[in-house]
């Protein structure tokens, strides 16, 4: 009898320290599974009035090739307004650049692609607001 219970009590023992390393395991990799935080670049544009749609596209193409240029880009988004409740205040297009660091960003603004981009759009666009937070990825 008293061997049954030893045995009882080891195998109750193993079971506890495989659980507990099983729970310990599963807690960091939870731990590591948390969202990092990313930076969110939006780049809001009103575009003069007149200006050709060839030229408004003439943007989003330049816009839209930065990713494919600049390695520091790790998510990108664009779209327009469709908005129903008529408080866009005439911006009508917007472009979503993520990346992990602020360092990612200067190093963005700073990129030869990006200026060569800025000089496509800054006399096409009659206003640009410019908008920075960090999200959960």
């Amino acid at each position: 009898m008293q061997k049954l219970m030893q045995s009882v009590l080891i195998v109750g023992m193993l079971l506890t320290v495989v659980l507990g390393v099983g729970f310990m395991t599963s807690s960091i990799a939870r731990a590591d599974e948390q969202p990092e935080k990313v930076l969110r670049h939006i780049v809001m544009y009103k575009f003069k009035d007149g200006l050709p749609a060839k030229e408004i596209q003439e943007v989003i193409d330049t816009f839209c090739q930065l990713p494919t240029k600049i390695k520091t880009i790790v998510g990108f988004e664009n779209g327009t307004n469709v908005s129903r409740e008529g408080k866009s205040e005439g911006f009508t297009h917007v472009f979503v650049v993520t990346f992990k660091s602020e360092k990612d960003r200067d190093d963005y603004i700073a990129h030869p692609a990006h200026q060569e981009y800025v000089n496509v759009v800054k006399n096409r666009r009659e206003k640009v607001v410019v908008f920075d937070y960090w999200a959960e990825r």
